[in-house]
């Protein structure tokens, strides 16, 4: 027994050791990964790197990302503030928030920052897109387009959007039970943004369609980078070329067509007049205190920013339309509208943002002049961020049409 007992021991003893000594492996190299990264730092600087952890050799804090989700970033900036330092997806990565840091960055292009997408991105999107170009390309591209997605222009779309609006609402309040208002409202978008954007006249089911690709193509915009079978990488290409067959079409079309021709009659149209004004022919393929070393990589964000933002009044999830009001603009100081970036900013901001706002306020003046309407669920629906904030499960409301009376009242709102 004795013997045995002695062998036991010795055991013991050497996986302790073992462990002991794997441990200090562990410590040490990840004391090391710190170090490489510390020493990247611009020695010429006297400002420190952001706060925050590079993780773990190699992977970096990838793994707690993918877990963890949304709250990855809103403990670490719970933990190290607004502007923090980590190691993602293999590059070093500088995380920010807040209106003043993200005017920073996002008014910083050409200048203090380029933008860079993932690889699946750039794959599916090509090299000729605006997303994709850098410098004075990227300026000549976004000085066509700016010329035809201004408030000016859509002006001469009010009509028609506003009437298909009229027509959708008022087949919503003739529907007996709740209606799918996402859902409609998503097809309804996209039926009108085929017409005045690419002049596509499209059928219910051509659009059902076309709808169907584009969010599929949306959907694995952000995915792996890996060309195999079944991978969200080769649906998003099988969901793009179906794309491009569409827009070549409507393209060759316009190209064809007599290049005299004064009124555009949509945006496809206006963006080929733009660029034979200027000279170009239109072809089918076409912070703050901290310093951040050159070749990192610095992500914005613009949910923590709107969620932390000091010009909130209310609690972030009330109701409360004059959060964001003129009279407040003296108090949200030099990042003024940064505080609330729904369409971005700067050199990259979203060209179809008049778009966007003139189809919201021709919908919200069809809905009070034509129905009441009233929550179908007992509760507001979850909310999901991810690509754009919609509800997980739709939204369902019940309409009641007004009286004509009522409906005469709220034309002269």
């Amino acid at each position: 027994m004795f013997p045995w007992g002695l062998s036991c021991l010795s055991v013991l003893g050497a996986a302790g050791t073992a462990l002991l000594c794997a441990g200090l492996l562990l410590s040490l190299a990840q004391h090391l990964w710190t170090l490489r990264w510390t020493l990247s730092r611009d020695r010429a600087s006297a400002l420190p790197l952001p706060k925050g952890s590079m993780g773990w050799p190699f992977f970096g804090e990838t793994l707690h990302w993918l877990v963890q989700g949304s709250r990855f970033h809103s403990s670490r900036r719970e933990r190290y503030g607004t502007v923090f330092k980590t190691h993602l997806l293999g590059r070093p990565v500088i995380r920010v928030s807040g209106a003043e840091n993200v005017r920073t960055i996002l008014l910083g292009e050409h200048r203090l920052v380029r933008s860079q997408w993932p690889q699946s991105a750039h794959i599916l999107l090509g090299s000729h897109t605006l997303l994709g170009a850098v410098g004075e390309p990227h300026r000549q591209r976004r000085k066509i387009l700016a010329r035809v997605f201004n408030r000016a222009a859509l002006e001469r779309y009010v009509p028609r959007l506003q009437g298909a609006l009229r027509r959708e609402v008022r087949s919503w309040c003739a529907t007996r039970g709740p209606v799918a208002v996402y859902e409609a409202a998503k097809a309804l978008t996209f039926r009108m943004a085929a017409r005045i954007l690419l002049g596509l006249r499209l059928d219910e089911a051509q659009c059902s369609e076309l709808s169907r690709t584009f969010e599929q193509f949306v959907e694995n915009l952000f995915s792996l980078p890996l060309d195999v079978p079944f991978s969200g990488l080769r649906k998003g290409i099988r969901a793009r070329d179906q794309l491009h067959r569409h827009l070549e079409e409507a393209i060759a079309e316009k190209l064809h067509e007599d290049k005299a021709a004064a009124e555009p009659g949509d945006a496809l149209d206006g963006i080929i007049h733009s660029t034979r004004e200027l000279g170009h022919e239109l072809s089918v393929q076409e912070l703050k205190g901290y310093q951040i070393p050159k070749g990192w990589n610095v992500m914005y964000s613009i949910r923590d920013t709107h969620e932390t933002a000091a010009v909130y009044r209310s609690p972030p999830e009330g109701f409360d339309p004059e959060r964001f009001g003129n009279e407040g603009e003296d108090a949200r100081g030099a990042a003024g509208r940064f505080h609330y970036i729904p369409f971005g900013g700067g050199a990259r901001s979203c060209l179809g943002q008049e778009l966007a706002q003139t189809v919201l306020q021709l919908l919200a003046v069809e809905l009070v002049r034509t129905a009441r309407w009233e929550l179908a669920t007992p509760a507001f629906p979850a909310m999901q961020t991810v690509p754009i904030v919609h509800p997980v499960d739709g939204l369902r409301l019940f309409f009641h049409p007004l009286a004509p009376s009522a409906a005469q009242d709220g034309r002269r709102l």
